[in-house]
Formats: C-alpha cells, structure tokens, sequence
C-alpha cells in the first residue's frame, strides 16, 4: 500500500502563490506548518472584540509597543500566521522590510468564536515552539480570557482563564493591567 503525504509549502512559496494570482487577494488564508489553513469568517461579535481589545491594548501601551491586528507574524520558513491582534516592538520603519518574527512579539491574540478548539490546541503549540512569551485566546462565548504563558518547547508550561471581573497583567509589561471585563460589551 502506497501512503501519501500532502505537500507542505514554504513561507516563500505561499507568497509566490499570491504574487501569481493562485491565492486571489480576498482569500483568508495563513500558512500553518507547510498547510494553506483557510480561515473561519469573521462574524460581527468578532469584529467587535477584536477591534476592542485592540484599541485597550493601543491605549495601554502607546509609545511602548505597536498594536497589528490580523497581520503576518513570520514563525519560521514554513509558518506565517495572522493573529487577530499581534503586540510587538515598535519599528521605527513600521516593518516595511520584513514581517515581525518571534523575537518582536510580546503577546499573540486570538478571538475564537468558532475556532476555540483549533486556537487553544494547534495555534497554542505553534506559538509556543516559536518562543511567544504570552498567548491570549479570547472565548467570546464564555466571556473569557484564556491566557498561555512560559512557553517551553511545543506547549506552555502555565494556562490560566481569566473571567470579567479579573485584572490582567501582561508578562512583557507588569505594570501595565487590563480589565477583562472591558473586552466584553
């Protein structure tokens, strides 16, 4: 019996398939380990959230870091994934050159409405192999924060979840809270 395996594409290649026109420019695609993942619709509540927490953490942290929402984070050659929202070191040319890679991030966000599984488990193992110091996935359902941090290998020694009521600090900037609650209307 013959076993097939699926072609696992570079970061290089997927941007030639876009520059070619193979991946039309409307697409919502990323590329996860080698795989063009397809990316769930975003619906208004997500929208939302993500344009919520991103102007809290805008506010919070002007002139300390700069605030991307569903833009490229380049993993490695065979990973570039778009996080809803991406907290990384302010660059002075505003990454015209490059994509920001792992040593720039400071925290990854993900909004899961329909993705919560996926986003805690598959993107939770990618980030952490990459060394992302802190991971946020937001469950717009339960109205909660689950937080991954102490990335160590392919997984992250501590996961915690936050609720509404709870004053969240971010491990890059300890003095720097955020009130869960205020992601949620």
């Amino acid at each position: 019996m013959t076993t097939t395996q699926p072609r696992l594409f570079t970061v290089q290649e997927y941007h030639k398939m876009a520059d070619l026109g193979i991946l039309h420019p409307d697409e919502r695609v990323e590329l996860i380990e080698g795989q063009i993942v397809k990316m769930a619709a975003k619906n208004p509540p997500h929208s939302a959230i993500t344009k919520r927490t991103a102007d809290i953490l805008r506010d919070l942290l002007t002139g300390k870091a700069d605030i991307r929402v569903q833009e490229p984070i380049y993993m490695s050659d065979r990973s570039e994934p778009d996080p809803d929202i991406a907290v990384v070191k302010i660059d002075s040319r505003d990454y015209i050159d490059r994509h920001p890679v792992p040593d720039d991030v400071f925290l990854l966000v993900e909004v899961a409405d329909r993705t919560l599984t996926y986003d805690c488990n598959k993107k939770a193992a990618l980030y952490a192999r990459a060394s992302i110091p802190e991971y946020w996935v937001i469950d717009i359902k339960d109205e909660k924060v689950i937080v991954f941090r102490k990335p160590e290998s392919k997984t992250y020694q501590q996961k915690s979840v936050q609720d509404k009521q709870t004053l969240l600090h971010l491990t890059t900037f300890p003095d720097i809270y955020l009130e869960v609650g205020k992601i949620f209307p």
